[in-house]
């Protein structure tokens, strides 16, 4: 579940200061200058309440056919201010280049919910922004002398749909003295890894070897593995699972250097097997938790490929076919702790899904489906498996349907899967009523792909649940920008799609739209770290805290929640 914020990044950021930007609002909006809102406020830098300048401050409405989006920029003392307002719901986002938005608890936050009336005036808002932090260092061979073109990456462990995974949050590649500098990190635990530049004398001989024709892979593993640099995680750990978290604070330089040194390099050395006449496979090693593609060979005449200078981990080794009608790939799990021989690649035919949806508004208003964007997820935490390099050249895991309610995904791997709204933010009451693979019912279950053409029957509706109320605290005061997130019974919390969240505004009030029929847990936090509610033993922690919640289609159900405090950090 992402901000909705990520797909407005067509807005037009140009901008005078303390002047604002309409966007046009819909022909059906109230426009009259004597009902519209008014907005204005200040940014200052934290700690302390120093004003700041040049800080553009982004108002989006949240319904983009009721309200219009505005922008503005702070001016010397730091104030702002945005008239002829529609109203309505919005989220208020500030952005200055080497700050960061934070909450009263020092978080870093997605902005703010603000619901803005006919004829209000809101005043007196103050936005505080932090200065972000950085990592910066050198890295060096054994000799002490700089590695140019190394590749450096801040990483933080994430969960999406329980499953952990490791995302990159900003990467530099070091410049001829080996220096790097990675900004704009907000405050939290990191870990840092540093990848050599390729062994191009390396890559020379496996390109050499594929063109002529090697021996087969098993004479190969009788040749020592050569020493070469590998994958390194901070302080000096080459299996991530030994490596150190830091922990970075507001407006910190976080020196991390390297010295890299070579080492005997892990080896995979197999075959792919089973190919059509005259094709080829471009074998890809890819990271099993990040998704990232770290190493990779060409098949040999003889079928057999080598990747070299592989660190120890787990990954998830992918052989794309070449030159063939219809994609063809095999995907394989692979645990690297020394070197691996004899590994057989069977590649299969990628199925296709030829699918139809069918929209219920439940009124009179006129569909068009070609507004509808959809997602294939795995079911089984694989997702890192799919994108480009699985699917193929041409090929995505978002489908857009057609006008006639019709969509496509070709190439899929073997596995199974579930379909899903791609934006829920676009159309918020909107939630997929029915999922029909091949005459079977498969919303809870999800489908399986084995090659093939697979029919898929969709029914999305717009009467999704909505629960609506005031976030609290113990005091009985309402609460501003609680994080407020319906989290689905435990059988469904593999499902992204089932959860909803939603920001509580100036008074305390929030509202969760689009809820599939069925039993959740509304949880409020008054703070939280990123999307830590996807992760099982997160919410574990908050067991009895959270208020139990049933809907069917079309309830619209009314929600007293006591927030959950929050535990501060440092500064």
């Amino acid at each position: 579940m992402k901000v909705f914020r990520a797909d407005l990044l067509w807005l037009v950021v140009a901008s005078v200061a303390v002047l604002s930007v309409q966007s046009p609002p819909s022909s059906g909006a109230q426009t009259s200058t004597q009902v519209q809102a008014k907005l204005s406020g200040i940014v200052t830098k934290d700690p302390g309440s120093e004003p700041l300048k040049k800080a553009l401050i982004e108002l989006i409405a949240e319904s983009q056919s009721d309200g219009g989006n505005y922008t503005a920029l702070t001016g010397a003392d730091g104030s702002f201010r945005i008239e002829n307002i529609v109203p309505g719901r919005y989220r208020l986002f500030v952005e200055r280049t080497g700050y960061q938005e934070i909450d009263k608890h020092r978080r870093r936050t997605e902005g703010r919910a603000l619901t803005l009336s006919a004829g209000q005036e809101l005043k007196d808002l103050v936005i505080r922004l932090q200065p972000a932090a950085v990592v910066e260092g050198r890295v060096t061979d054994e000799e002490g002398d700089p590695m140019a073109e190394a590749q450096v990456a801040v990483l933080r462990q994430t969960f999406i749909a329980g499953h952990s995974r490791w995302e990159q949050v900003g990467a530099e590649r070091t410049n001829d003295l080996g220096e790097y500098r990675i900004p704009a990190l907000a405050a939290g635990s990191y870990f840092v890894s540093v990848t050599p530049p390729p062994d191009f004398r390396s890559l020379i001989e496996t390109s050499s070897n594929a063109t002529a024709g090697a021996a087969p892979a098993a004479a190969a593993s009788d040749k020592p593995a050569p020493a070469a640099y590998q994958t390194t995680y901070y302080p000096g750990a080459r299996d991530r699972g030994q490596a150190a978290s830091i922990q970075l604070h507001a407006g910190e330089d976080f020196p991390v250097n390297f010295s890299l040194t070579p080492s005997p390099s892990l080896t995979i050395r197999g075959s792919v097997v089973n190919l059509p006449p005259g094709s080829s496979a471009a074998i890809a090693l890819q990271s099993k938790d990040s998704g990232l593609v770290l190493n990779g060979a060409e098949m040999h005449k003889d079928g057999s490929f080598e990747i070299r200078d592989v660190s120890p981990g787990v990954y998830k080794i992918l052989a794309t076919v070449d030159n063939v009608a219809v994609p063809m790939m095999a995907r394989q799990s692979l645990q690297v702790a020394e070197n691996v021989d004899g590994l057989r690649l069977a590649p299969q035919t990628g199925g296709t899904i030829l699918g139809r949806l069918r929209m219920e508004s439940g009124g009179n208003v006129r569909l068009d489906p070609s507004q509808m964007f959809l997602l294939l997820r795995s079911v089984d935490g694989d997702d890192e498996g799919l994108g480009a390099v699985a699917m193929g050249e041409g090929s995505s895991t978002v489908a857009h349907v057609n006008v006639d309610g019709s969509f496509e995904w070709k190439g899929v791997p073997a596995g199974r899967y579930s379909a899903q709204i791609s934006d829920t933010s676009a159309m918020p009451d909107w939630f997929l009523k029915s999922v029909v693979a091949g005459g079977r019912e498969a919303a809870d279950s999800g489908f399986s792909v084995s090659g093939g053409i697979i029919p898929l029957d969709l029914v999305a509706s717009a009467n999704g649940a909505t629960a609506e109320g005031i976030a609290t605290n113990e005091k009985g005061e309402s609460v501003t920008d609680a994080v407020v997130v319906a989290v689905p019974e435990s059988r469904f919390r593999g499902h992204p799609e089932r959860y909803r969240k939603a920001l509580s505004d100036q008074s305390g009030r929030f509202t969760l739209r689009g809820l599939s029929p069925g039993n959740y847990t509304i949880f409020a936090w008054e703070s939280v770290d990123g999307e830590a509610y996807y992760n099982p033993e997160f919410l574990k922690s908050y067991e009895g805290q959270g208020k139990a919640l049933h809907v069917t289609e079309g309830d619209r159900v009314r929600v007293q929640i006591k927030t959950i405090p929050a535990v501060e950090d440092e500064p």
